[in-house]
């Protein structure tokens, strides 16, 4: 059945295009393909307003705006990173780009077609087409991700995939995403290898390495990107991947070259210059660092792509030069973030304390940044508090360290909070070194918290040993227990990956399984680990958003609005 032949009148459509005599085309075209009602903007911003308000079943956007600008592929990336694009809506970009490097890098963002200009009516039509089967095939598999039962939703893909079923191959993507979510890295790396098999394609390859990383196989991922790199140059998502596994090995300078190719690749995107800006600032090249998150602020303060962090670290660095009109810059910043509840919550509000606290130190109001940080380290233990602020807090804790050394004042009590914080978040050498750096202000407190975090590093040593000599019970008992203990993700994760390799083996998997899961739910979110520039929610590097986004309004409910705004 073609287009024509389908009924699209209770359809909702969007066209995005600066071009004036392009928009009208398209537009005029999806009116003659006999969709109900079709707006138009030229700006991607209002766009995105649209798209946050109300379920548009159809997009059409231009890939190059005006120099300087986002591209389309950069909107997109960011519709699909915060969820405002559900499975349901068809996004086609449209541009005389034809060169293969564009067309993979859209379908690293799921997308549903690509429309090379100039075009005819019959070829959007075939691409609307196409698009429309696909979604209407996989329903199955999205109305699973909508109410989260990512399992059936993964064994739906799987199964599509073995038989080869229409769209098996975008069917293995998302059951591939799916099985890394649920930390099945074995089951993902294998479907992404037999993707390989029946296609070369960048993202299963890159999948690949994901999957490595999940399994602690870091090294091993970091010659897997370095072999896609050298056959796919401008593929930015693995430059992103291959820069976080070159961090947690500790390979910093490395990270950065890698995060250095990926702002090349893509000059206008937040995230990448964030991560840039981040890890230059934890190398402990401040000026470099400065000049990069000064520009990520200004380009990215009102993009939910914009990491708060950002603010933190610009704050730090103005205070190391006693900067208190730069350090109260950073704060009204971070003010104006907590206004926007929704998004930011309560870890924004605990950032600008920080700074607030510093600025206390500047003013010599020692008891009131001591009473601030006391405070705030009540909240250690607490399931949402992040590796992140964790960080912040003991810079906080290392100037009033080190600004009240010769006055004496009693900050003994601080000593067993920067022990839970190295028990807690680090994760391996890497991240040991990141928050002891966090403490280079007052030197003591880097030398323990060097020392408190090899204790996890042991612990997780000690167990893949035991696993290794034929006790995988015993190891997974020890992790199990020591992660509750320490509320370490790590060693629960690692808790996790003994329990698939010799579930057989264990009398009790089910249960234990259950048990790992539900802290996780509680305790192993994202913050567990530096999100080095990505907003909170970000889509993974390489991954696909398998959150379906909140249901919006229809186009019938959109059209009826409109006629009441109308009358009223």
């Amino acid at each position: 059945m073609a287009l024509e032949d389908e009924d699209l009148s209770d359809l909702l459509a969007l066209v995005i295009d600066s071009n004036p005599g392009s928009r009208a085309i398209l537009v005029n075209q999806l009116r003659e393909f006999g969709v109900g009602t079709v707006e138009q903007t030229m700006r991607t911003a209002e766009a995105r307003r649209m798209l946050e308000n109300r379920k548009f079943d159809i997009v059409l956007c231009e890939q190059h705006f005006q120099p300087g600008t986002p591209s389309g592929q950069d909107f997109l990336d960011e519709l699909r990173r915060h969820q405002i694009l559900p499975f349901s809506t068809i996004f086609i970009m449209v541009t005389s780009e034809a060169s293969y490097s564009k067309v993979a890098e859209a379908a690293e963002s799921a997308l549903d077609g690509y429309l090379i200009k100039p075009h005819t009516a019959a070829r959007l039509a075939e691409r609307l087409h196409q698009a429309r089967q696909r979604k209407a095939a996989l329903n199955d598999i999205f109305s699973a991700i909508s109410t989260e039962n990512y399992d059936k939703a993964a064994e739906l893909c799987l199964a599509r995939f073995q038989a080869k079923e229409s769209y098996w191959l975008y069917a293995a993507r998302i059951g591939a995403e799916l099985l890394i979510r649920l930390q099945r890295y074995d089951e993902a790396q294998r479907m992404y290898e037999a993707v390989i098999e029946a296609k070369t394609l960048p993202w299963a390859k890159l999948g690949v390495a994901r999957a490595q990383i999940g399994k602690n196989e870091t090294q091993r991922a970091v010659g897997t990107l370095e072999a896609l790199i050298s056959e796919e140059s401008q593929y930015a998502d693995a430059y992103d991947v291959l820069g976080r596994a070159q961090f947690e090995l500790g390979n910093h300078d490395q990270a950065l070259a890698a995060y250095k190719m990926a702002c090349t690749v893509t000059p206008y995107s937040i995230t990448r210059l964030q991560s840039l800006g981040h890890l230059y600032y934890y190398k402990g090249e401040y000026e470099e660092a400065e000049k990069i998150l000064s520009q990520s602020a200004r380009q990215g303060l009102g993009s939910k792509m914009f990491d708060p962090q950002t603010l933190m670290l610009l704050g730090f660095i103005a205070m190391q030069s006693d900067d208190r009109r730069a350090l109260q810059r950073c704060r009204e910043d971070l003010a104006k973030l907590t206004l926007r509840e929704d998004e930011y919550g309560a870890r924004v509000r605990s950032m600008e304390g920080i700074l607030g606290a510093l600025r206390d130190i500047l003013d010599k109001e020692y008891g009131r940044a001591a009473n601030f940080t006391r405070d705030l380290a009540k909240q250690v233990r607490e399931p949402d508090f992040d590796i992140e602020i964790a960080a912040d807090l003991i810079v906080l804790m290392s100037y009033l360290a080190s600004r009240t050394l010769s006055l004496g004042l009693d900050l003994d009590d601080f000593l067993p909070v920067l022990d839970t914080l190295a028990e807690r978040f680090v994760s391996g050498r890497s991240m040991n070194d990141l928050l002891a750096g966090a403490a280079r202000q007052h030197l003591p407190y880097a030398e323990r918290l060097r020392f408190a975090g090899e204790r996890p590093i042991k612990l997780m040593e000690s167990a893949v040993k035991l696993g290794m000599n034929g006790d995988p019970n015993g190891a997974l008992r020890q992790l199990v227990e020591s992660g509750r203990a320490t509320l370490n993700a790590r060693l629960m994760s690692t808790a996790l990956l003994v329990l698939h390799k010799y579930d057989q083996q264990i009398p009790d998997a089910t249960a234990q399984l259950e048990a790992i899961n539900a802290w996780r739910v509680q305790y192993g979110g994202p913050g567990q680990r530096p999100a080095l520039g990505a907003a909170e929610n970000a889509r993974p590097p390489g991954g696909i958003t398998i959150n379906a986004a909140p249901e919006k309004k229809n186009a019938s409910e959109a059209r009826d609005g409109g006629k009441k705004a109308d009358a009223a």
